[in-house]
C-alpha cells in the first residue's frame, strides 16, 4: 500500500509540475513579441524525505537576464528614440529648404534661400539695363516678395516645429509619469511577495515592460535593491521617485499609477521671444519640476531630452541665424540707399539682438516685408528726388553695396550679427558675419543642412547598434519560440507518462480492494 501511495504521490506531483511548466511556456510564447518581456523558466526540484524521493516540488520561476546587456540596451533605446524624434522634426525643415539638382553637368539650387536671393540680384541687374520697363520693375518686386516669403516660411517652420516639441514635452512627461509610477506600484507588490517567498516573476516582467517603455522616453538607469524595490535615476544621477515613500512622503498622497506625478509641467503657446532658462521665470517657457524643484536640465536622452533640445536650442538657434540674416539684408539695402525691405512696421530697424522685433532682431524674419512704397509703385525703384523715373543710381548702389562682397560692404556696421543672439543672448550663427548676402545665405543653409544630415547619420548608426544589442539581449532574455514548442512536446510526454502511472496505480488499488472483498 505504501509503495502504491508513494507512486501516486510522485506521479501527481509530476502532473502538477508539468501543468506549471506548460503555463510558463504558454506565457512565454504569448509574450514573445512584447517589448521588454524576459523569458521565464519553470523551476522544479526533487522532493526527498529521509533519503527517499517522494516526488517533485515546483518552485518560483526564474528570469533569464544579463544586467549589463540590459542596461546597455536601455541606454541605446534612449539614444535611438531621441535621434528619431529629432530626425522626424528636422525633416519638415529639410522639405522647405529647397533642393540642389544637376543637369548637363551644371549644379542648380532650386528654392533655397541663396537661389531666391540670386533671383533678386538678377532682376535688379536686368532693371539697370531697362530702367523704364514696368515689367522689369514688377519682376524685382515679385522676386523680393518671393525671397521674403521664403524667409517667412523658414521662420514659420522653426516656430511650428518648436511648438511641436513643446507639445511633445507635455505628452511625454505624462507618459514618463505613468511608466515611473507603474514601476513604483509593481515594485511595492514585489517587495511584499518577496518577503513571503512567493513567485514574483510575473510582476518582475510587468516592471521590465514599463522599464523598457520608459527607457525610450528618457535617458535613465535602474538599480534593483535587495528588498526588491527599483530605483530610477536620470543620466546624470538624479533620482526620479517612483512612489512618494521614496522621497519620505506618504504613499497615500498619490493614487498610483499616475500621469501627473512625479514630473510636472504645463502647456504653452510659444513665440520667438519666449525662452527657458533655469532660475529665470520671465522666459515664458515652462520648466519641468520634481517635487517643486526645476529638474529640466537633468532630463536628457530619449524623446523628452530630444524635444527639450529642439525647443530650447536647435530651433531658437536656427531662428537666430535667420533673424541675423534678415536684419543684415534690411540694414545693407538701407545703407545702399534702396530700402527695398523693412521690419513690417513704421518703426526704424533696431539692431538689439535680444529684444523682439520691431524693438530688436528676435523674430524679425517673421515680420520681414517688402517696403510697401515699392509694392504700391514699383517705378520708385528708379525714381530719384528730381522725379526722373529712369535713374539707376540706387539700384546700382544696391548691387555693389547691399549685395556686394567687398570689405566696405560687409564689415563694421554692415557685418551680420554673429554672437549674443536670441532672447537670452546665448546663441551664435557659427559662421563669419563679414560675408556677402549670398554667402551668408549659403552659410545659413549649409549649417542647418549639416545639422539635419548629422542627425540622420547618427540615427542610422545608433539604430544599427541597437539592433545588435537587441539581438544579444534576445539571445539571453528573449523567447525562442522553437525551443518553447520543443519544451511543450517534452512536457506532454512527461504528462502522458505520469498519467499512465496514476492510471496503473488506480487499477492496482481497485484490484487490491476487490481481492480483499
Amino acid at each position: 500500500m505504501m509503495s502504491l501511495g508513494l507512486s501516486l504521490n510522485i506521479a501527481s506531483s509530476g502532473l502538477q509540475n508539468v501543468e506549471a511548466g506548460l503555463a510558463t511556456t504558454s506565457k512565454n510564447v504569448t509574450n514573445a513579441s512584447t517589448e521588454g518581456y524576459v523569458s521565464e523558466n519553470a523551476v522544479s526540484t526533487s522532493a526527498v524525505i529521509s533519503g527517499k524521493g517522494t516526488g517533485v516540488t515546483t518552485g518560483n520561476n526564474t528570469l533569464h537576464i544579463s544586467p549589463p546587456l540590459q542596461a546597455a540596451l536601455y541606454r541605446q533605446n534612449a539614444n535611438v528614440s531621441g535621434l528619431t524624434t529629432m530626425s522626424n522634426s528636422l525633416s519638415s525643415l529639410s522639405a522647405v529648404q529647397g533642393t540642389t539638382s544637376s543637369s548637363s553637368g551644371d549644379t542648380n539650387t532650386i528654392g533655397t534661400l541663396t537661389n531666391t536671393l540670386q533671383n533678386v540680384t538678377s532682376s535688379l541687374t536686368t532693371l539697370t539695363n531697362n530702367p523704364r520697363s514696368s515689367a522689369a520693375h514688377s519682376t524685382v518686386i515679385g522676386n523680393a516678395q518671393t525671397l521674403v516669403s521664403n524667409i517667412s516660411t523658414l521662420s514659420s517652420v522653426y516656430q511650428s516645429q518648436r511648438q511641436g516639441a513643446q507639445d511633445g514635452i507635455v505628452s511625454t512627461v505624462a507618459g514618463i509619469n505613468s511608466d515611473v509610477t507603474t514601476i513604483g506600484q509593481v515594485s511595492k507588490q514585489i517587495m511584499l511577495m518577496q518577503g513571503t517567498g512567493k513567485d514574483t516573476s510575473d510582476l518582475e516582467n510587468k516592471r521590465f515592460e514599463s522599464m523598457s517603455r520608459l527607457s525610450s522616453k528618457l535617458g535613465v538607469s535602474f538599480s534593483e535593491q535587495p528588498n526588491g524595490d527599483m530605483i530610477v535615476n536620470t543620466q546624470d544621477g538624479m533620482q526620479i521617485p517612483t512612489r512618494p515613500d521614496q522621497i519620505n512622503q506618504s504613499d497615500s498622497s498619490q493614487s498610483l499609477p499616475s500621469s501627473g506625478w512625479p514630473l510636472t509641467t504645463s502647456n504653452a503657446t510659444l513665440s520667438p521671444g519666449m525662452y527657458y532658462k533655469q532660475g529665470d521665470t520671465n522666459g515664458g517657457v515652462p520648466a519641468i519640476s520634481i517635487n517643486g524643484r526645476d529638474a529640466t536640465n537633468h532630463l536628457t536622452g530619449g524623446t523628452l531630452g530630444a524635444n527639450l533640445t529642439l525647443r530650447d536650442n536647435t530651433y531658437p538657434g536656427m531662428q537666430a541665424q535667420l533673424d541675423s540674416f534678415s536684419y543684415t539684408m534690411v540694414n545693407r539695402f538701407n545703407a545702399a540707399g534702396l530700402p527695398l525691405f523693412s521690419n513690417g512696421t513704421s518703426q526704424p530697424l533696431s539692431s538689439d539682438p535680444t529684444k523682439t522685433a520691431p524693438n530688436g532682431t528676435v523674430g524679425l524674419s517673421s515680420s520681414l516685408a517688402v517696403n510697401q512704397q515699392y509694392v504700391d509703385k514699383p517705378s520708385l525703384l528708379t525714381t530719384n528726388k528730381n522725379g526722373d523715373t529712369a535713374d539707376t543710381t540706387a539700384v546700382t548702389n544696391a548691387l555693389g553695396q547691399a549685395l556686394g562682397t567687398t570689405s566696405s560692404a560687409v564689415t563694421g556696421k554692415l557685418a551680420a550679427p554673429t554672437d549674443s543672439l536670441g532672447p537670452t543672448g546665448s546663441f551664435s550663427t557659427g559662421y563669419s558675419g563679414e560675408q556677402g548676402l549670398s554667402q551668408l545665405a549659403s552659410s545659413l543653409t549649409s549649417n542647418q543642412a549639416l545639422t539635419i544630415s548629422n542627425t540622420s547619420s547618427n540615427l542610422s548608426t545608433a539604430s544599427s547598434v541597437k539592433t545588435s544589442l537587441s539581438t544579444q539581449v534576445s539571445n539571453v532574455s528573449g523567447v525562442n519560440v522553437d525551443n518553447q514548442m520543443a519544451n511543450v512536446i517534452t512536457l506532454q510526454n512527461a504528462y502522458s507518462a505520469n498519467a499512465k502511472v496514476i492510471s496503473a496505480v488506480q487499477s492496482m488499488f481497485s484490484a487490491l480492494i476487490n481481492a480483499v472483498q
